[in-house]
């Protein structure tokens, strides 16, 4: 047992290791992409560096009261949070409440802040997922029908906003918890199955995802319009060659690439750090994945298995579609890097994740009698 235990926190030292160099870099590219631009529209170079550390600092702050707290708490609780936070999200379909930017509605208000509650939502649709899919065989047939609304709201509500992206990525969260349970797998591939004929259905829908689509296989026809993002992108990842522009150095993000310091940070990071510098940042990502990966299959309660596996599964599928999309392999999808881009309500929904992983970790040490080297032991728990 020593030794598994020893395993635990070493990973999770590594683990939290790779995820403190991945901010740093974060928090640099988001300096380095947006400083004229910041110095431009709001007087301060350093407004989105800023803005950035203080997202990183409350994140940090948030992990460690969740990673503090009882596991059990989440399994026990999870549904009611998630329910609390499909009430938000609806909130963004009321006029006055929400704030529209490029004609979605993902956003409210605040005390001043913008926050954006389908970043969380795919979180809380872990601690949902779990409790339906686990328990599914208890439930009489109603209740498999009653318990499944607090699944499908959030996605309804992302239709509507609309943010497809993140439609995406909930549809794919509650797949893997799904699939990951002890859910019967012969009703599992048909409800999979259909859902990728709805989600392919609803992009058909409506005209500007089908152009998001015509542009993806060919930008070049929409130099101007849909397809100058990409192109710039494109053109970022060229000036940056083997090695780069050098840090700072970046062209493209002179007004030219749109969403320079959010969803297309990583184009930025092409330019100017080049393809050592991306195979690097990808390296970081695939390290990470990797311990958390590690961390999850080492889990002794199921639970923990599910919500940690999960957690990693929303960050690295989140991570490659982003880089899919600036490397012009996808459509564009509006996600952005975790943990890399600009965005409070990203970060500290990240943040939040993180924080359920060192809940489950230690957990999985007090029942080893051992303690987490980040909380130490805590005789309270039992």
């Amino acid at each position: 047992m020593a030794l598994n235990v020893t395993n635990m926190n070493k990973l999770s030292k590594w683990f939290l290791i790779t995820l403190a160099i991945i901010l740093s870099v974060g928090a640099i590219m988001v300096y380095s992409a947006s400083y004229i631009y910041a110095k431009e529209n709001f007087g301060s170079s350093t407004y989105f560096f800023s803005g950035q550390l203080t997202f990183i600092i409350v994140g940090i702050i948030f992990a460690m009261l969740v990673g503090s707290s009882k596991f059990s708490f989440w399994v026990k609780y999870g549904v009611y949070i998630h329910l609390f936070w499909i009430i938000v999200l609806a909130l963004t379909l009321i006029p006055g409440l929400a704030v529209e930017v490029k004609g979605a509605h993902r956003w409210i208000n605040v005390l001043g802040l913008s926050l954006q509650p389908g970043e969380i939502i795919k979180y809380t649709l872990v601690l949902s997922s779990m409790l339906y899919f686990e328990n599914f065989s208890k439930f009489t047939s109603m209740e498999k029908i009653q318990y499944a609304i607090p699944l499908a709201a959030p996605l309804l509500i992302l239709i509507r906003q609309p943010d497809f992206g993140t439609f995406f990525v909930c549809f794919l969260v509650i797949s893997f918890v799904c699939y990951l349970s002890s859910f019967p797998r012969k009703y599992f591939y048909g409800i999979f199955t259909s859902g990728i004929i709805i989600g392919t259905g609803l992009l058909f829908l409506k005209a500007y995802r089908i152009e998001r689509l015509l542009t993806y296989l060919d930008p070049w026809k929409h130099p101007k319009t849909s397809g100058f993002q990409i192109i710039q992108s494109f053109l970022a990842f060229a000036n940056g060659g083997f090695f780069g522009q050098g840090l700072g150095n970046s062209n493209e993000k002179l007004f030219y690439l749109p969403e320079a310091h959010n969803d297309f940070i990583f184009s930025v990071i092409g330019e100017e750090l080049g393809f050592v510098g991306v195979t690097l940042m990808i390296g970081l990502f695939i390290t990470f994945i990797y311990l958390g990966l590690k961390i999850a299959v080492r889990m002794k309660n199921r639970w923990a298995f599910i919500a940690a596996s999960t957690v990693i599964f929303i960050i690295g599928l989140q991570s490659l579609l982003n880089m899919g999309v600036v490397l012009g392999l996808l459509p564009t999808k509006g996600l952005n890097l975790p943990f890399i881009s600009y965005g409070g309500s990203s970060l500290v929904s990240n943040f939040f994740g993180v924080g359920l992983i060192l809940s489950a970790v230690k957990e999985n040490l007090r029942k080893e009698g051992e303690s987490f080297f980040l909380f130490g032991k805590s005789n309270s728990e039992s």
